[in-house]
């Protein structure tokens, strides 16, 4: 049974911040201080992750506890009032958390979920935040290696004017002009 009115429990409820939210800043505050430059709820992918991390085709979602239901977290509990309501709800989340990870990655994205229980010991946060992304780096400086001899291949078979430069970086040039 639930102490509060509805009409209270309904205010209550909208003050719930999906952005911004404490969690989510410990997150962005380890990542920057790691030196990764990131953007933030990028409208483009699916699930607006919370972290975009373009160059390293990574990215890194905060995810409450409560709301996105974390096994065996103690604030992953169903309230008491009108459950039913609450379990359909908790499983369509998960439903769309699976979802929009399993989308993301079959676009060629890697996918971190930070816990907001996790984000509270400061020492794993940074451990599990380095661990991806530095991982990610290995995977995306290997990438650029590829794209790089291809690049490379490209430039050489280029025409070169009399100055000796490539017809491509004469047309970039007047461009920035």
């Amino acid at each position: 049974m639930d102490h509060i009115t509805p009409a209270r429990r309904s205010w209550l409820m909208s003050r719930v911040k999906s952005r911004n939210t404490g969690p989510e800043l410990r997150v962005r505050k380890v990542a920057h201080a790691l030196g990764y430059r990131f953007t933030l709820h990028s409208s483009s992918l699916p699930g607006k992750p919370d972290l975009t991390f373009p160059r390293l085709r990574s990215v890194i979602f905060v995810h409450g506890c409560f709301w996105h239901r974390h096994q065996s977290c103690s604030k992953a509990s169903m309230p008491n009032s009108r459950p039913e309501f609450w379990a359909a709800k908790f499983k369509r989340n998960v439903e769309r958390d699976t979802r929009v990870r399993s989308e993301l990655r079959r676009r060629g994205w890697r996918v971190c979920v930070v816990w907001e229980c996790e984000t509270k010991k400061p020492a794993v946060l940074r451990s599990k935040v380095r661990r991806f992304l530095s991982r990610s780096e290995a995977g995306a400086s290997a990438s650029s290696k590829v794209a790089a001899s291809r690049s490379k291949f490209a430039c050489e078979n280029t025409k070169t004017n009399y100055k000796g430069r490539s017809r491509r970086k004469k047309i970039v040039s007047e461009i920035k002009r």
